[in-house]
């Protein structure tokens, strides 16, 4: 008899542990942000190296101080890519998993048709915090998507190594 209790309660002490750190991963750390909270949406221009405002409707965000790499959104607008041709194009753009409540953004669908090439990206904002970049996509039908996403400077710089040509200087904490 004893045993089966020992064995009940760490089954139940197991599904409490598993389940608290299920809804941190998925909730907790995760807060809703305004437009004004996300600093816009923007791209980078090409000439300036300066964040454009394009301007949207139907902003969703969500965002987290536990990771640089946790903000997400979603956002409506009337510009087409051809409307970016002044823009710098994403070459590595890779929609991180959102969280499952979070629908309006859907990595799995989103992706792909970056693949095909059925919506396109560009360069929202450039190592902001150091390391990561902050990504646009649009799709043809005025769907928009921003995320971020670790840089060529941040993935080298994150593995201990030197940061590569054209990078500006790593932070003290990151040497």
């Amino acid at each position: 008899m004893t045993a089966r209790l020992a064995v009940i309660m760490i089954v139940v002490a197991s599904l409490l542990v598993g389940g608290g750190l299920y809804y941190a991963q998925v909730y907790a750390y995760y807060d809703e942000v305004s437009l004004a909270e996300a600093g816009g949406v923007t791209a980078l221009d090409r000439v300036t190296g300066e964040p454009r405002e394009i301007a949207v409707s139907g902003f969703q965000g969500i965002d987290s101080d536990s990771s640089p790499i946790r903000f997400r959104a979603c956002f409506d607008t009337g510009i087409r890519a051809d409307d970016l041709a002044w823009a710098v194009p994403a070459e590595d753009a890779v929609p991180l998993i959102a969280p499952g409540w979070f629908d309006c953004f859907d990595a799995e669908e989103i992706g792909p048709a970056l693949e095909a090439g059925q919506a396109q990206a560009w360069i929202a904002r450039r190592n902001a915090p150091y390391g990561i970049d902050r990504i646009l996509a649009l799709a043809p039908d005025g769907r928009g998507w921003m995320w971020t996403q670790i840089n060529e400077c941040g993935t080298a710089v994150f593995d201990g190594e030197l940061p590569p040509e054209g990078c500006p200087e790593a932070p003290e904490e990151f040497r």
